[in-house]
């Protein structure tokens, strides 16, 4: 009893209701994966007033594939409008991106091979 004591006190011992509870977290946390980051946020307008800023942002939520939001900036007191292009179509264009990258080291690769 007081060897258990002593490992509880010296923190490598949890109750058996924080083990459940850490063993809960890490397992939402495998089941959910990694928190990957989308493309970033750029400024597309500043304004004094809201309504300023919402019809900015209904007017750039007409295009495709643009995620708009108006935000509000405490330091400059004003209303920001900020768009991003849509994560899915980023990440699509990204992959296409690498494999052509891939196939121009590729193709430059086997340039080199044909000369020797």
């Amino acid at each position: 009893m007081a060897s258990e004591l002593g490992l509880f006190l010296e923190g490598k011992r949890m109750s058996p209701r924080k083990e459940r509870k850490k063993e809960m977290i890490e397992d939402i946390k495998e089941a959910e994966g990694a928190h990957v980051e989308g493309p970033p946020w750029s400024t597309a307008g500043r304004f004094t007033t809201f309504d300023k800023a919402d019809q900015a942002r209904l007017e750039l939520a007409m295009e495709e594939n643009l995620q708009v939001k108006v935000r509000w900036s405490r330091l400059r007191n004003d209303f920001v409008v900020r768009t991003r292009i849509n994560p899915e179509v980023a990440q699509a264009e990204e992959a296409a991106n690498r494999r052509l990258e891939k196939k121009r080291r590729k193709a430059k690769l086997n340039k080199k091979r044909r000369k020797k």
